[in-house]
């Protein structure tokens, strides 16, 4: 038995093929739309793509236009292939701003982007590409039934360019004064993150960065710029207890802050 029903699926697979190769040479473009929106019902997103790029062209004008290139970047989309997809989206919405899937294209350009954006510690181009095409389509469509999981997609994202400017500061924190004050380069880093993006999680992570950077920078310095640089240590302090009073690097940030407090004020 189970050998017949692996026979008769080998059949239907190969029945299959043998129609497909049939469309993919007939001239008759609506036959192959017809069978292209079939393959994607079935979810052969490969062959309804194939048979999609080759009507597209001929379909311009037409009243298949429209639908012929959304469901070509939806068969990208749902074959994972999110880059290409995204430009047939942007093509669709640009070419038909108003027209009947823009909202749909707009959004899955977008949250492709974001389904394809890489770990933080990789070129984060496409992270704020899709940070831009999500925004966008926030924009045209804010009363959509996407926008939520649109916006937690935006956070998210964002979290991630946080996270690789954190990790960019950490860097510099770690080089000390490595050919330069890399200390400087840390608070820089950390408070540029924290100006543009100041809801981000990571945000306890940097300003105590910062904290840290200034207080090695004061503890390397030259005896003539200790005290200014332990001050500045001081008002850091402040500005971090006043943010997080029960921070769990409250016990590292006292410690710091009784160091300084003792080189300033001798106590």
């Amino acid at each position: 038995m189970k050998k017949y029903f692996t026979l008769l699926a080998l059949v239907v697979v190969l029945s299959s093929c043998g129609e497909y190769n049939k469309v993919l040479k007939s001239t008759d473009y609506n036959y192959k739309f017809e069978y292209a929106k079939k393959a994607f019902a079935e979810k052969r997103y490969n062959q309804a793509a194939t048979l999609l790029e080759d009507v597209v062209t001929i379909f311009k004008g037409t009243d298949k236009a429209e639908e012929s290139l959304y469901l070509l970047g939806l068969s990208y989309y749902e074959n994972k292939d999110y880059l290409t997809a995204g430009t047939y989206f942007k093509s669709y919405y640009q070419h038909y701003p108003r027209g009947q899937y823009a909202e749909l294209a707009r959004y899955y350009a977008g949250y492709g982007y974001y389904l394809d954006s890489p770990d933080s510690q990789l070129d984060q181009t496409e992270t704020i590409k899709a940070i831009e095409e999500l925004q966008a389509f926030l924009d045209y469509f804010p009363t959509s039934d996407k926008v939520p999981v649109a916006q937690n997609a935006i956070f998210e994202l964002q979290d991630k360019l946080v996270l690789k400017e954190l990790e960019n500061a950490q860097l510099y924190y770690n080089l000390g004064n490595y050919m330069g004050n890399n200390y400087e380069s840390a608070v820089i880093t950390a408070k540029n993150a924290i100006k543009e993006y100041p809801y981000s999680k990571y945000k306890e992570q940097l300003e105590m960065l910062v904290l840290k950077a200034r207080y090695r920078e004061a503890s390397e310095s030259v005896d003539e710029k200790k005290e200014e640089r332990f001050r500045t240590v001081i008002d850091e302090y402040y500005a971090f207890i006043n943010d997080y009073p029960t921070s769990s690097y409250k016990k590292e940030a006292d410690g710091i802050f009784k160091v300084a407090n003792k080189f300033v004020n001798g106590k």
